[in-house]
């Protein structure tokens, strides 16, 4: 039997992912390459393939678990870490519009919140993790 949940919660994370990484290319921060592309290719491509085995029952919570652990520490070097240029409030001054600044703040907040509070739903007593 297909989890709606889980299934629902891996769609809201494809599409604030990729509301994301629109921001970036709205704001110019991609310069299409061959790595870029690939990057991306990349990414869509294991997210599609996880969407499809969960929905086979091939894969469950403690993948996509797994995954949103990646996605936030990702999250956090890319854009809330000392060491990096996107910080949000150069995400915000990008636009020449504050609504918009905003707008892509307040997405990337509720990607990484969404993923890190997926992550915490996600655990599973050690004894349900051997069902197969």
């Amino acid at each position: 039997m297909r989890d709606k949940k889980l299934i629902a919660l891996v769609v809201l994370l494809i599409a604030l992912s990729l509301g994301h990484d629109f921001d970036h290319i709205a704001r110019g921060d991609i310069h299409w390459q061959l790595l870029p592309i690939v990057f991306f290719f990349a990414k869509y491509a294991f997210l599609g393939l996880g969407l499809f085995f969960t929905l086979k029952n091939k894969l469950g919570p403690l993948f996509w678990a797994i995954t949103a652990g990646l996605g936030v520490a990702l999250g956090w070097l890319a854009h809330f870490s000392p060491f990096t240029d996107q910080t949000p409030q150069y995400i915000f001054h990008a636009y020449d519009k504050p609504a918009a600044g905003l707008l892509a703040v307040a997405w990337l907040v509720a990607l990484i919140a969404r993923t890190h509070h997926y992550r915490c739903l996600c655990r599973i007593p050690l004894g349900q993790r051997m069902r197969r």
